[in-house]
């Protein structure tokens, strides 16, 4: 049997952005831009390394999660992970929060684009969340960790017998790995794996914990039975927030401001395709997250339906809450005829066969569709957070059931400003006899 582990209960860079410089034609409605503890299981890992000699106080956390997880699943991991530094710095502790390299993620399909070590500071201002949590991006650990070697990686995993007795505990055990590891030692004994395609990082031990509990269960456990400076938990999923909805949670959540190359995109593209600007939909955006607060209700939105419509994944699964096409689309009409709106921007995951049939039935439909060229500058994880950020600044916004991709957008609008009644809605299925709306979960400062 396995001890358990202790318990209680419990800037650097600023974001590099590109100057937009000139845009191409368009075909009508679509665009095309042109854009420049006393003995204890973690008793084997405890060899100072070079770094913890030269600052012993300083200690990075590191973080993966299970890699079919889209990115704003991922988004929402770092929250979890943020709010665990927050706690083991409040015992004085000087814990960095180390930004795990985007890429090769489900969603991200487009063909011939080089989509992995892809660094935050791409889609998100480091600024912003630096002012937050004290974070670094990958390769800023790499050079002042003396190079590219993880002291330890912690496997989550729940446990395999479920909750005892039907009852749910908070509790942190280590474990036999119920899956097969995704890492396995090199000649030179050290542990390799995917670490988000950096082939030279390497980690000296590997071990699997059962843990069950919010993020903060594993303060104790990081502050008392590990002294090694780098730790990375991989499946930090398996972590639930420490405070969902709260002042902490929408802090995190505040400070996660888009890169600005990308919300002046998606700002032209409003101005110039659908007549929507921030004074004019009263959603005047303060680069400083601290010092935004928008009154409930204050954002008007630019004269256009917000709408993301979940395909793919969603509807092969054959659920009953994802509409038809043509279910969508009659929806969308109503709307737009309710609202007094002459345009459609929507955002989905479509294939192209789809997405011709809805330029067909639907010619009020606008998208943002870049140049192979810009794409290739972008990524699809910039162009989701364009859709992103088009969505939010909606007159009204409709999303898909329990999709991440329309949370993040209803998160976005209530930062903004608007309507709650304007956000959390969603489609409802053809056959779906009762439609329950997504939650209002009102922002806190």
């Amino acid at each position: 049997m396995a001890n358990r582990l202790v318990y209680m209960p419990v800037l650097f860079a600023a974001s590099l952005f590109y100057i937009i410089s000139s845009y191409s034609s368009i075909s009508v409605m679509f665009a095309t831009f042109k854009i420049v503890s006393s003995d204890n299981v973690f008793s084997a890992s405890r060899t100072a390394s070079v770094s913890t000699a030269a600052a012993r106080n300083l200690r990075y956390l590191l973080y993966d999660v299970n890699p079919p997880e889209g990115f704003n699943l991922r988004r929402d991991v770092y929250i979890r992970m943020a709010s665990l530094v927050k706690t083991l710095r409040k015992d004085g502790d000087d814990w960095v929060l180390v930004l795990p390299p985007w890429g090769r993620l489900y969603h991200w399909q487009s063909p011939n684009i080089y989509q992995i070590r892809i660094p935050w500071g791409e889609f998100f201002s480091l600024t912003s969340l630096h002012a937050n949590v004290p974070i670094i991006e990958y390769e800023e650990f790499i050079a002042e960790n003396g190079g590219p070697f993880i002291d330890q990686v912690l496997v989550l995993q729940n446990y395999a017998e479920g909750w005892t007795d039907g009852k749910w505990e908070e509790k942190v055990d280590e474990r036999p790995c119920i899956e097969k590891l995704m890492y396995s030692k090199d000649k030179q004994g050290y542990y390799r794996g995917w670490f988000w395609g950096y082939e030279d990082t390497r980690a000296q031990t590997v071990k699997c914990i059962s843990a069950q509990g919010h993020a903060s269960i594993m303060a104790p456990v990081l502050q008392k039975n590990i002294t090694v400076t780098s730790v990375m938990l991989d499946r930090a999923e398996t972590l639930l927030h420490d405070h969902y909805a709260g002042k902490d949670y929408w802090d995190t959540r505040r400070s996660m401001v888009f890169a600005k190359h990308l919300r002046v995109i998606g700002d032209d593209f409003r101005a110039n395709y659908l007549n929507s600007t921030d004074e004019e939909d009263h959603t005047v955006y303060s680069e400083d997250w601290t010092r935004m607060k928008a009154k409930l209700g204050s954002a008007k939105g630019g004269p256009y339906l917000g709408v993301h419509l979940r395909r793919k994944d969603f509807i092969w699964g054959h659920r009953e809450d994802v509409p038809t096409l043509k279910g969508a689309v009659k929806k969308i009409r109503s709307l737009m005829k309710k609202h007094k709106l002459d345009y459609v921007f929507v955002a989905t995951d479509a294939y192209s066969e789809e997405v011709r049939e809805l330029k067909e039935i639907l010619p009020q439909m606008v998208r943002f569709e870049p140049s192979a060229e810009d794409l290739d500058l972008l990524k699809d994880g910039g162009v989701a957070i364009i859709d992103q950020w088009i969505c939010a600044h909606a007159r009204y916004f409709i999303g898909t059931s329990v999709s991440t991709f329309s949370f993040r957008i209803h998160e976005e609008r209530e930062i903004l400003g608007f309507n709650p009644k304007t956000t959390y809605n969603r489609f409802c299925g053809d056959t779906e006899k009762e439609c329950e709306q997504p939650t209002h979960w009102k922002i806190v400062y």
